[in-house]
């Protein structure tokens, strides 16, 4: 007879928060006796003021470092190969991310590979697509300094990826592949250009909403042994507290950190909504909005769509707006599952719902996030981007292996299921 769970575990990184503080890594890791760090970017941040701070820093703290700073926007299995390749050939103790999740998920494969090289490759994706193993032991230190306002990568350990031959996104997560510490600088999103404040603060609202909706961790069979209790465990008394307020701040600072780029209050409430709902999801984990998020990125290459405020990157949908197209018909299916959480998160989000009714919850949520990707100016539906209803098969096949996130839905989705939520997302607005 099976038990169920009856114990979560929070677990999240250190974090330091405020202006300037990027300028503080080289005394951080001088003190920590680090030798040689390997910085870790992308080739648009290179040039940018945080990896010049960053390099500042550990010039005048006496810190040797090596610079890798070809990390793809979106990473895939081949681009995370290269960065591995590149460190293994580096006598380095310690690992520095500057850039947005995308850096952040590469430098934590990097610390992993390097650090227990695994037979396979897939050894550590999540099933089923890999084999899911724990990570067997310590890594090395990484110190994540984030430069968007969205994925939380610098909370958690999780690392994000696209398989490219089977055109879908998938990942890793371990609570070791955290990084030891977060500077969340809110100087270095200065650099961030609207459409992508709009993209990943996107990411931060259904990182929130869905970990707040997961099912709850005592829906979960007991693990075996303690180090195979899942990173998402869904929803708890602790995480709902993060996701909450996280949402609180999306809904006060979403609008004015992307229509006004010098508007600093915004964009620093935002930095730590980011980390909040990081906290959040990192521990609850997230569901059907993230998992046909990954097909929809996967597939999206070969249909001429380019995105605004991303240069020089090929044809991409970014992350958070690859999540958020699929958030409002996935809120209207999942909120007869618990209609009183999705009010609850309408009502962070600002919507007066004393009067509401139980039946109109999944609407009502759902409205105020379309109204939100008008004024956001989010591609209108799955058709902008180039799909049609004919790809909907591939879409929901490339759905189903997300178990990591798929089945921790509220309401369980099946392949009809899928294919509905598909068709409904064509055309949000």
């Amino acid at each position: 007879m099976s038990r169920h769970e009856s114990a979560f575990e929070m677990a999240t990184s250190a974090i330091r928060f405020g202006p300037g503080v990027t300028r503080e890594i080289g005394m951080d890791l001088a003190e920590l006796g680090i030798r040689h760090a390997l910085v870790i970017t992308d080739p648009l941040m290179r040039v940018l003021a945080p990896v010049a701070t960053v390099e500042q820093s550990l010039n005048d703290a006496k810190v040797a470092y090596t610079l890798f700073d070809r990390v793809r926007v979106e990473p895939t299995d081949v681009s995370f190969k290269e960065a591995i390749a590149f460190a293994k050939t580096i006598d380095f103790d310690a690992i520095i991310a500057v850039g947005g999740g995308s850096v952040i998920d590469t430098a934590k494969a990097v610390n992993l590979y390097t650090c227990h090289p695994p037979e396979d490759f897939l050894d550590y994706v999540n099933p089923p697509i890999g084999k899911g193993k724990p990570v067997p032991g310590p890594v090395k230190p990484l110190f994540a300094i984030p430069t968007t306002a969205g994925t939380g990568s610098e909370t958690t350990g999780v690392a994000i990826f696209d398989l490219a031959h089977l055109h879908a996104k998938t990942g890793i997560a371990h609570r070791r592949l955290k990084p030891t510490l977060g500077y969340l600088d809110p100087e270095n999103t200065r650099t961030m250009p609207s459409e992508v404040a709009a993209a990943t603060g996107l990411d931060v609202l259904s990182h929130a909403i869905e970990s707040y909706t997961a099912v709850h961790y005592t829906e979960r069979p007991y693990p075996d042994r303690p180090i195979l209790r899942p990173a998402y465990q869904g929803n708890n008394p602790i995480s709902d507290v993060w996701s909450l307020q996280a949402l609180r701040m999306v809904g006060d600072y979403i609008t004015r950190a992307v229509e006004d780029t010098s508007d600093d209050e915004a964009r620093s409430n935002m930095i730590l909504a980011s980390a909040y709902a990081g906290v959040g999801f990192g521990n609850a984990g997230v569901h059907l909005p993230h998992g046909m998020s990954y097909p929809v990125s996967g597939m999206v290459k070969g249909r001429g769509y380019k995105q605004a405020g991303y240069p020089n990157q090929p044809e991409m949908i970014p992350h958070g707006f690859s999540v958020i197209l699929n958030a409002p018909a996935v809120f209207r299916f999942t909120a007869g599952a618990c209609p009183e959480r999705h009010l609850v998160a309408a009502a962070a989000l600002g919507v007066d719902t004393s009067n509401a009714a139980l039946a109109d919850a999944g609407k009502i949520l759902a409205d105020r996030i379309i109204a939100l990707m008008e004024r956001l100016k989010v591609p209108s539906g799955l058709k902008a981007l180039g799909y049609s209803s004919s790809d909907i098969p591939a879409l929901v096949e490339g759905t189903l292996p997300q178990h990591r996130v798929t089945k921790l839905s509220p309401r369980p989705a099946n392949t009809d299921d899928l294919a509905k939520l598909f068709e409904d997302t064509m055309q949000v607005y």
